[in-house]
């Protein structure tokens, strides 16, 4: 394990000792990605270090290179000293606060040294103030995309807590985030439909995929297709499916019945669980689990072979009788690799450094020995082999993604003596990612389009975002959706949640009239109706929104609100229950109108004008608040129930004008009195 030294700045040193004291003490004292780290290399290999489940087997390398060079081939070093600086910020940070998106921290201090030396200034960080911080967050905006911004917007504000707390600059940096974070959330207008079309699979794709299934029988095609399957049986991500193990299934029973599901590893915090497959969707997912593992059985048996002889290549039968040889010509070679003639083997022996030469009496011919070939082939092995993941120890031969070199590539030929990871990029190229750059997808070979002859294109997180969204239309609670999903939060859920406005309108709707879905006074029509119920339905709720609280079916086009937005008060209030977010904040509502209860019955006793009716609106709230609360904790109401609250006994406009000239104007004899509430009885009536 790495050692983590706190850093201590010294009250007494100026801003540039302080740094230049943090800079050596993260160059010499840190072990963090290793104590032999070249501190002053211009890149850093930290491979080892990040564990990104998601492209296992690749390369994880931070270039110090700056803002504007970042993207080229050859860019420019960050300028010292703040390379220096930028150097051991990281190295400091991932102890402190480790992050599998380093790209992000890198990022912000780009911008920082590109807003320091953007008119000849000079890149030492002691001089960064509020202005540069604001330039550098200018440049982010304007180059990147909103979410990404404002992540890298948030790493920049961390870079200047930790300048201010360690005294590194000669001005103290209070500086804070000022790219919104993107606004997503939001239901209605053409910006919010166009945003759900992107993040749900088309109708056309869904349609597809099903019968893609069934006639796929090029393994490349039934790996991407089946990978789908298991997509479509619950929320998962693809990272998490590729990282199964073969043996993942498990079987089980429940109230008698016997239930089927995968032993899962959740991505996003949650502990490992089964994860339940729907009855419906049972016998697909097994199906799907059946075709991966039969397609990838060999490339197991390979990876078992390197862990039992890590020493020993590993030869098919009819490439065995090679062992016992001393040279390989070019065209045998060729022919073991997969390749298409000797001119690519011998290509082969020059990249991976192995020696060729011509043999004395074969002519022309050239050849390589077997140890060197063997040697370079074992060198091929995954840099973490034989983990296959690290986070949860499965080794090669027991995962389910694994196959052999180029076996799912439609060019190539596949070199039997060698395995790798299936990769995500694989999966996503099958599903039409990169359809219009001319790399074929399962949909294109079998011939499916759109309606519009478009080409068919799913993403792998539309599985997730379409399954969340159906959870949510069917009244799942907020709680299941998130364990289903493998999330340790449910305020996760809100970004998978593309339940449109016309849907939300819908379910209430179709829950008038019906006592079994609905409570309150739209669960009971009239016992005479001369319209349909759908038909009766759609006028009593013409229109609905969200709210903190649930929805809103006022119709807005016949009148503003009236009550001023006290919803709690009024029958146009609509709620549903297992909405887990809404739910907490009406109970926490309840306790604060509880609160406030005693206050004004505090006030009565002290005898403060208007107190009495500021008692009787707060005992009002807190009875319709506990009742609504007690419906919602009802284990005995389904999730999904639409609840409304019969209508409160409030004053209308004609009693609050009587009263008030009850307390100014009259002097409160009894005739009086009752004559006037003879007058009311008479106006409510």
């Amino acid at each position: 394990m790495a050692d983590i030294i706190v850093f201590q700045p010294k009250a007494e040193l100026d801003a540039q000792s302080n740094l230049d004291g943090f800079i050596e003490s993260c160059r010499y004292d840190l072990t963090i990605f290793g104590a032999d780290l070249d501190f002053d290399a211009p890149a850093w290999d930290l491979t080892k270090y990040l564990e990104r489940r998601t492209v296992r087997n690749s390369r994880a390398a931070v270039t110090f290179s700056t803002w504007g060079t970042r993207n080229k081939v050859h860019p420019e070093s960050l300028a010292q000293p703040f390379q220096s600086f930028a150097k051991a910020y990281l190295r400091y940070m991932h102890g402190l606060r480790p992050t599998k998106i380093i790209d992000f921290r890198l990022a912000a201090l780009r911008a920082l040294e590109f807003a320091l030396t953007e008119n000849n200034g000079e890149a030492n960080p002691v001089l960064l103030d509020a202005s540069h911080f604001n330039r550098a967050a200018q440049a982010i905006g304007l180059e990147l995309g909103d979410a990404t911004a404002y992540r890298i917007g948030s790493q920049l504000e961390m870079v200047g807590e930790f300048l201010a707390e360690n005294r590194l600059t000669k001005v103290p940096v209070h500086w804070k985030n000022y790219i919104k974070r993107p606004n997503d959330t939001t239901r209605v207008g053409k910006e919010a439909d166009e945003r759900r079309k992107e993040k749900l699979p088309s109708e056309s794709a869904l349609d597809a995929l099903p019968k893609a299934f069934r006639l796929a029988t090029n393994p490349a095609d039934v790996i991407v297709t089946a990978t789908a399957a298991i997509l479509c049986s619950a929320p998962d991500r693809v990272t998490e499916v590729m990282t199964l193990p073969v043996d993942c299934e498990h079987w089980g029973k429940h109230n008698g019945k016997e239930v089927y599901g995968i032993r899962w590893w959740p991505a996003k915090g949650a502990k490992p669980m089964v994860k339940w497959v729907v009855p419906s969707m049972a016998s697909v997912v097994q199906e799907a689990l059946a075709k991966i593992r039969a397609c990838t059985e060999e490339a197991r048996r390979v990876a078992k072979w390197y862990e039992d002889h890590p020493r020993q290549v590993y030869l098919p039968a009819d490439k065995e009788h090679l062992r016992h040889q001393e040279w390989l010509s070019m065209s045998a070679l060729a022919e073991w690799l997969g390749s298409a003639g000797g001119s690519s083997a011998s290509g082969w022996c020059e990249r991976n450094d192995v020696q060729k030469t011509t043999r004395e009496g074969s002519g022309r011919t050239i050849y390589a020995r077997f140890s060197d070939i063997e040697a370079a082939i074992i060198r091929m092995l995954p840099s973490e082999f034989p983990v296959f993941d690290k986070s949860t120890g499965l080794r090669y031969s027991d995962a389910l993604f694994v196959a052999r070199i180029n076996e799912i590539n439609r060019q190539k030929g596949m070199f039997s003596s060698m395995v790798k990871p299936i990769s995500i990029q694989q999966i996503s190229d099958g599903l039409g990612a990169r359809v219009e750059h001319g790399f074929p997808s399962v949909f294109s070979l079998m011939g499916f389009t759109a309606p519009d002859g478009s080409p068919i294109q799913i993403k792998t997180n539309q599985f997730r975002h379409y399954l969340n969204t159906l959870a949510q239309l069917g009244g799942m609670s907020q709680l299941d959706i998130a364990k289903w999903s493998g999330r340790k939060d449910i305020r996760q859920n809100a970004v998978y949640d593309h339940v449109s406005p016309d849907q939300m309108l819908q379910k209430v709707r179709d829950a008038i009239g019906d006592d079994s879905q609905m409570f309150g006074p739209l669960a009971e029509l009239p016992k005479r109706v001369l319209i349909p119920r759908d038909e009766f339905a759609r006028l009593l709720v013409p229109t609905a929104h969200t709210t903190d609280f649930g929805f809103c079916i006022h119709d807005y086009t016949m009148s503003p609100c009236q009550l001023h937005a006290d919803c709690i008060h009024c029958q146009d209030l609509v709620c549903v229950k297992g909405d887990e977010e809404r739910a907490v904040k009406l109970h926490r509502l309840l306790e604060e109108a509880k609160a406030l209860h005693e206050q004004s019955l505090a006030a009565v006793d002290e005898g403060y004008a208007g107190s009495d009716r500021w008692m009787q609106h707060q005992k009002t709230t807190v009875e319709r608040l506990t009742q609504l609360c007690g419906i919602l904790d009802d284990s005995s109401v389904p999730n999904g129930a639409v609840i409304q609250l019969s209508t409160p006994n409030m004053a209308s406009r004609i009693t609050q004008a009587v009263e008030a000239r009850l307390g100014h104007e009259l002097s409160g004899s009894s005739s009086e009195m009752k004559l006037l509430s003879r007058l009311m009885d008479s106006t409510e009536s």
